[in-house]
């Protein structure tokens, strides 16, 4: 009896380039989905299943392999019991349920609640908040983060529906940048579905706000994942879309839009466009003087528009240009940015940076 290679084929296909990564993706994937941060999968426990005896995992361990491959055990190269029956339907549905309900629960607060003041001065709080959690994230990760920010845009939501004027159009602008960086938790911790679910909050959110800012950074953040949804043709749609207004955009907004439309040109193979997009957004990178609380990666990030294209070139397999500018970004990472610097060093080999458990930027572009 060989190897395991139909497991071992299914984690390359998802992107999970070592055991190491697939054991801890699954980790989080397993974490997320049940529920359970006590669910845990470690490395030699993957190490065993990639081998010649792989042995057959517990149901509820099944059932994240199933959701995380696409695929049941039986189908995986593991060693099926007799007897084996796979969990009802129903069972699959209360799991997903159970998990889709964490992710919902922050944003849809149901029936009317009761009238309060709102004093002005929380916008400023909520707006101050932000820049702390985007450093945080940085340092600690998504698992850490969503419940600290999804708590407190459920408490905006709250405000929002007792503020008046400009007080409540504040709150709504505020509200917006934290859905979407609980959007990119999300995306970063692997899980699309929550990714989704809080990027079209974000949508409806910034389209209450009236703010074309707001509006068109909340398409870039859509677009970000269809970019890890390997969609590129809707990712160019959907930058076009913002790029259409961009007179009427503060430069920071169309940068991200440039920037992410090249990560759709980079899906579709078109290096020339890659190029010519963060060209023009490496011009604009001078103008940006705005004081929106969100956005700001472009400004706080060393190197923010070589990652992305050093991002775009591994994509195209453009390995030697997509080392040589990985080892220019290195150059700049302080050291003490340990996280980003272990997202990075993948690139130095022009492999695609990781973070979560799927390809992405070191940092959110739109953050």
């Amino acid at each position: 009896m060989g190897r395991n290679d139909a497991l071992r084929a299914a984690r390359l296909r998802r992107g999970w380039r070592s055991i190491e990564a697939a054991a801890g993706a699954l980790t989080r994937h397993g974490q997320q989905l049940l529920d359970d941060r006590q669910f845990t999968v470690s490395a030699r426990t993957w190490r065993r299943w990639e081998g010649e005896r792989p042995g057959w995992p517990a149901e509820e361990t099944a059932i994240v392999l199933h959701d995380a491959l696409g695929r049941w055990p039986e189908n995986l190269g593991f060693t099926t019991p007799s007897g084996w029956i796979r969990p009802e339907h129903h069972e699959e549905e209360q799991v997903n349920r159970r998990a889709f309900t964490s992710i919902t629960a922050a944003a849809l607060v149901t029936g009317p609640t009761a009238q309060q003041h709102v004093d002005p001065a929380l916008v400023d709080y909520f707006q101050q908040q932000l820049e702390g959690h985007y450093r945080a994230d940085m340092f600690l990760g998504p698992h850490d983060l969503i419940g600290t920010v999804s708590a407190q845009y459920q408490l905006i939501d709250k405000l929002v529906r007792s503020a008046k004027g400009e007080t409540r159009r504040g709150l709504l602008r505020a509200g917006g940048a934290y859905s979407a960086l609980v959007g990119w938790l999300y995306q970063d911790a692997g899980d699309m579905d929550g990714a989704s679910f809080w990027r079209g909050v974000t949508q409806e959110i910034a389209a209450r706000s009236r703010d074309p800012h707001l509006i068109g950074y909340s398409l870039v953040n859509q677009a970000q994942v269809r970019t890890d949804l390997g969609d590129g043709h809707a990712v160019v749609e959907l930058c076009e879309a913002v790029l259409d207004d961009g007179d009427r955009l503060v430069p920071k907004v169309r940068i991200m839009a440039m920037q992410q439309q090249a990560h759709g040109a980079s899906l579709t193979g078109e290096r020339r466009s890659v190029d010519h997009l963060l060209d023009q957004a490496g011009r604009l990178l001078p103008s940006v003087d705005d004081d929106l609380p969100w956005g700001n990666a472009c400004r706080r990030t060393p190197g923010y528009l070589e990652v992305q294209r050093a991002t775009c070139y591994g994509r195209l397999g453009l390995s030697a240009e997509a080392g040589s500018l990985w080892t220019q970004v290195l150059a700049v990472v302080p050291e003490s940015a340990r996280r980003d610097r272990g997202v990075y060093m993948p690139g130095r080999q022009s492999l695609p940076p990781q973070r979560g458990s799927r390809t992405r930027r070191w940092i959110s572009p739109a953050l």
